[in-house]
């Protein structure tokens, strides 16, 4: 992990390494698909906690981004079954940028 202090002028930025290494199909599935299921989780949660405060209030952005991840979930699922079907090793380096925004 890698941080850089809070300056008037200067961003903080963090790099967080959250995957990395060599997997077989199987094991790279069950890292991805934990990862994306986690994602859809917290946007149907902040879903139903605004829904909750405001009947009315639109979630369009949230449902369109639960699709996109519900879409990308399948997609890395194809290439799985392929590369497992072929008996292939698969690396993941998974690096998350943290940056404090103005």
């Amino acid at each position: 992990m890698e941080t850089k202090e809070l300056g008037k002028t200067e961003k903080t930025t963090q790099i967080i390494q959250l995957v990395k290494g060599e997997f077989t199909a199987t094991e790279a599935s069950q890292v991805i698909m934990s990862l994306i299921d986690e994602k859809i989780n917290f946007h149907k949660i902040q879903r139903l906690q605004i829904w909750e405060g405001n009947h009315e209030y639109k979630t369009d952005l949230l449902d369109g981004r639960i699709k996109e991840l519900v879409n990308e979930k399948k997609i890395a699922s194809e290439f799985m079954a392929k590369t497992r079907d072929l008996g292939q090793k698969l690396k993941i380096n998974g690096i998350l940028e943290i940056t404090v925004s103005d």
